[in-house]
């Protein structure tokens, strides 16, 4: 495998950033029916040559530039699919795929972290990574004792170049916004900023890892690899045998078990804020494996959590009760009680805008699909519609609760493409004080 060196620098950076193609950013995204591109004639040509531009660059930069190529992508099945199609792949291919870090790097490392004699904590090691991250890759090991253990090591520089990138991509946000018009663009890039520091230290990712692996210990179905060891930039955990739940997405695998891992997901999500005082913030399906014994999904990665000690926020609680019930005028109340709803917009507005989002909470079990999410994603995703324009603009909350609802809405693209059968609505209830009066 050929080894490639990560630009460091941030002149380098930035020019790899500055070749990715943006003259298309601001065209053709006011109707559904043109082309991202505009009316040329070799438009799908254009938008696969932008896409693939595009996508190279960010895996190349790993960093914040594949870190929210990541975020971006669990957004794709709202997109329709000619105007996104040519970006989907791309994405999806952000989550497993980019240069490895050189063999000698790694060694280097692991000498910084673990000690000179790193190598005699280890039975085996494998100088072969089996998974690539926005910030480190993973290799197979096999720890002192024999067990099994995936090696998580960080990427040189990568907390410099993570916020460089950052910073950098907010420049960018247009081109995003062109892809993704609903999602606001600039803000998340912000978001993640903020949680940067947090994510390259991977001593609080061992924490958080630690704290999940307790709450969930007799979760059925669900399985937290425990901890071996860690370091500010090395992190080993048990090994897990599995395929990212990735794989079954699109209609693949056995409907009983799409609906079985559809349930853990919405169970975990919902119960992880009571259980364990944390929401896993980083909603895309690599982050749950289809364990290789049959036995249910192992969870994994938590550089990205939002500590929610007292459970999700009332007021998001209420939000989304009232929002499932269709209750406009109290839900129109509360929104301008709170500050998060600007004079001149109607509660009505967001009921049309993004009440059918609430759909899974209406009913006792609800098939999530990717024809019932591009159905949203054409009213809510849609420049041309009035509500996004005046009422999408005029909420505004505050940073913790737009994460909470990124996460959520993250994880209902994600069960859409899964095609799952779900009983969301009972996950809430039991999970969610405050959403039954």
């Amino acid at each position: 495998m050929a080894e490639k060196q990560v630009p460091r620098g941030g002149l380098g950076r930035s020019a790899r950033l500055a070749s990715i193609p943006l003259g298309f950013a601001g065209r053709a995204v006011g109707d559904w029916g043109r082309t991202l591109v505009g009316a040329d004639t070799d438009s799908a040509q254009t938008l696969a040559r932008n896409a693939e531009q595009l996508f190279a660059v960010l895996g190349t930069l790993k960093g914040g530039a594949m870190k929210l190529g990541q975020a971006l992508s669990v957004y794709d099945a709202m997109i329709p699919s000619e105007i996104a199609g040519p970006y989907r792949e791309g994405l999806a291919r952000l989550q497993t795929s980019s240069p490895p870090m050189p063999t000698a790097d790694v060694h280097r490392m692991l000498a910084e972290q673990l000690g000179r004699g790193w190598r005699e904590r280890f039975v085996e090691f494998s100088d072969e990574p089996a998974a690539a991250a926005s910030i480190g890759q993973v290799h197979r090991a096999v720890w002192r004792d024999g067990r099994d253990v995936a090696v998580k090591v960080q990427y040189p520089g990568a907390d410099l170049a993570l916020d460089s990138d950052l910073r950098t991509l907010e420049r960018f946000s247009r081109l995003f916004a062109a892809i993704f018009p609903a999602i606001d663009a600039r803000a998340l890039i912000r978001e993640l900023r903020e949680r940067t520091m947090e994510e390259v230290d991977y001593r609080i990712e061992a924490d958080r890892q630690r704290a999940f692996a307790a709450g969930f210990a007799d979760w059925p179905g669900l399985r937290v690899p425990r901890v071996v060891a860690s370091a500010p930039k090395v992190l080993v955990s048990e090994w897990l045998d599995g395929v990212p739940l990735r794989d079954l997405l699109g209609g693949r695998g056995t409907e009983a078990d799409r609906d079985r891992y559809g349930h853990t997901v919405v169970e975990t999500m919902f119960a992880s804020p009571a259980r364990v005082g944390l929401l896993h913030a980083d909603p895309h399906p690599g982050n749950f494996l289809v364990l290789a014994d049959g036995s249910g999904l192992g969870m994994i990665d938590f550089g990205a959590a939002a500590a929610l000690p007292d459970g999700i926020p009332p007021v998001l609680v209420e939000i989304l009760r009232l929002t499932a019930a269709q209750d406009a005028p109290a839900l129109d109340a509360l929104l301008r009680a709170q500050g998060f709803l600007a004079p001149g917009s109607d509660s009505a507005d967001v009921l049309r805008w993004v009440g059918a989002l609430a759909d899974p909470l209406r009913v006792e079990r609800f098939h999530f699909t990717e024809e019932w999410i591009a159905r949203q994603g054409a009213r809510v995703v849609n420049p041309t519609n009035r509500a996004y324009r005046e009422t999408g603009r005029a909420l505004s909350f505050p940073a913790e609760y737009a994460l909470v609802m990124r996460v959520l809405s993250g994880w209902m693209n994600i069960l859409a493409q899964l095609d799952c059968t779900v009983a969301a609505r009972g996950s809430v209830e039991r999970w969610v004080p405050g959403f039954v009066h």
